[in-house]
């Protein structure tokens, strides 16, 4: 019998309130305030509650969990989604998957885990004036992570869709390897990204928050932080407001929560929004700016074989044959991994009308997909985008192009549409507008390199949100320390995504997790010190 650990915990008396239920205003105190509960807020709450203090977070989204999880997109995506998967940058021309549950994106992700690259943190040393990051600083909170959260290098064959992009790889002389993944008794079903139905993967939902409320720590769910209020350097108070039980519209209920010390960990767009509605002091305007996202490129196949790309585990075998083709500051780099593949998300992504559409969704356990995470943020001409307010104070993310980033954006769908021919394919589809179905490699690639890579054109999507609120030595370049700690607030902390000053260059939540449990521990430290 699977263990249900949410389930055992409330009927042991858990303090868990749903928002949309309150009949009443709440005011309340408390040691620290956590906004948000993923990867960077659900371990900082395990770690600030086990150094004795009390805790209080407070999740947009609701508490779903293993009864809920019921593999189904109509299900998962207005449940456990950000807008209901579709919210989308300014110009509508990325996509942006993001968890708004308990657990957050770990809820949702595809449980891919990899530590922050030598490259990434010794550039944000060197530019960026990071301190306390360096290889061998983070390495051994990297061990600490991945302890705590099982996570090991995946042991079984991969699915057909990933053993494409390793037979391609290896057929082409690129370079491969095996994923980790932070999971415990997995059963390779491949439905990770609407929640584990089994509690295998090892979200902030099945472990640090099911301490942290075991510890004595206090969740409310279905509730929006509107502001902070400040004075004198110092964050006061946190006001939220309860949503509906569709997460939708107010109650007009509202929380007020005084504490000692106050940490932001809502991500990178959310933060950054969070602090722009408290209008926190921002001298040299730098929230919300340099906002990264992986802008993600796609290209899809056809194989005469059965692939099945929504079945076994989402991702096992990744590329680096491109991460940093000259260097970290040269061209933009990519990393090229496999998304899975369900239908209904599926059929509204891939870019074909008519009988093209019905061939290809006829096909469908035939399709094989590539995908590139485009690394941001580590050139002059790739300065992300920027996170703005709308009236009604919710947050949009602007992301221009720049022919840098249009440049590295055609490589990477040569690589993939290269390396599917490679594998095997009979038909390659880049995911763009104005592609067609190629069956050799020869056409498409002088197909591709004619197409326009233009907002709206080549079709995208991330699901990895950093920056807006970069860490750093000097106020002038950043908004928080390397600590975390915000330069003109005395007790904010931002503890997620936002914090890094580009990109990572791989899947984030090793290095959201690494982070946090370095910078939650000092916060502990100097909170438990001060009494």
């Amino acid at each position: 019998m699977i263990e249900d650990v949410i389930t055992q915990g409330l009927a042991s008396g858990w303090s868990v309130q749903d928002g949309s239920e309150l009949d009443r205003d709440l005011e309340m105190e408390a040691d620290v305030v956590i906004v948000g509960t993923g990867a960077g807020g659900g371990l900082s709450a395990e770690v600030l509650t086990r150094a004795g203090l009390n805790v209080v977070l407070v999740e947009e989204g609701p508490l779903k969990h293993l009864p809920d999880f019921k593999m189904e997109e109509r299900f998962a995506y207005p449940d456990l989604y950000q807008d209901s998967a579709s919210r989308k940058t300014k110009d509508k021309a990325i996509n942006i998957l993001q968890g708004r549950c308990v657990g957050g994106g770990t809820t949702v992700n595809w449980t891919s885990s990899f530590a922050t690259p030598d490259e990434t943190l010794n550039h944000w040393g060197r530019v960026h004036e990071v301190e306390g990051f360096s290889p061998e600083d983070m390495a051994p909170w990297f061990e600490k992570v991945k302890a705590r959260l099982n996570i090991h290098k995946w042991p079984v064959p991969p699915n057909p869709n990933n053993e494409a992009l390793r037979r391609g790889a290896e057929r082409l002389g690129w370079s491969f390897d095996f994923m980790h993944r932070n999971v415990k008794g997995c059963a390779n079903l491949g439905y990770c990204g609407m929640g584990c139905p089994i509690n295998a993967k090892q979200s902030m939902l099945v472990t640090t928050i099911p301490a942290a409320l075991d510890g004595g720590a206090r969740l409310y769910t279905r509730m929006r932080a509107v502001r902070l209020t400040h004075r004198a350097g110092r964050v006061t108070e946190l006001v939220c407001q309860a949503l509906d039980g569709r997460g939708v519209f107010t109650t007009g209920r509202t929380m007020r929560i005084k504490a000692r010390a106050f940490v932001l960990a809502g991500g990178a767009i959310g933060s950054p929004a969070l602090l722009m509605r408290s209008k926190a002091p921002d001298p040299h305007d730098l929230v919300g700016k340099r906002t990264f996202l992986h802008p993600v490129t796609a290209s899809t196949a056809l194989f005469a074989e059965p692939i099945r790309p929504f079945s076994g585990a989402p991702q096992s075998v990744f590329s680096d044959q491109f991460l940093w083709p000259e260097g970290v500051d040269g061209p933009m780099g990519y990393k090229l991994e496999v998304p899975p593949l369900h239908p209904i998300l599926s059929s509204t992504v891939l870019d074909h009308l008519g009988e093209d559409h019905h061939r290809l969704m006829k096909d469908f356990a035939h399709m094989q997909a590539m995908l590139s995470l485009c690394r941001d943020g580590f050139h002059p001409e790739s300065q992300g985008g920027r996170v703005v307010l709308r009236a009604d104070g919710s947050p949009e993310l602007d992301y221009p192009f720049t022919d840098y980033v249009r440049d590295g954006f055609r490589r990477s769908l040569l690589s993939m549409v290269e390396l599917q021919f490679a594998a095997g394919a009979t038909s390659v589809w880049p995911a763009h507008r104005q592609a067609r179905s190629y069956s050799q490699w020869k056409a498409a690639r002088a197909a591709v390199a004619e197409l326009p890579m233009d907002p709206q054109m080549v079709r995208l999507f991330s699901a990895h949100v950093m920056g807006g609120c970069p860490m750093g030595r000097e106020a002038r370049h950043s908004v928080v320390t390397s600590e975390g700690m915000h330069h003109h607030l005395e007790n904010l902390a931002v503890i997620d995504g936002s914090v890094f000053p580009t990109s990572i260059g791989t899947n984030p939540q090793v290095s959201i997790y690494g982070m946090a449990m370095k910078n939650a521990t000092a916060l502990a430290a100097r909170l438990t010190a001060a009494g």
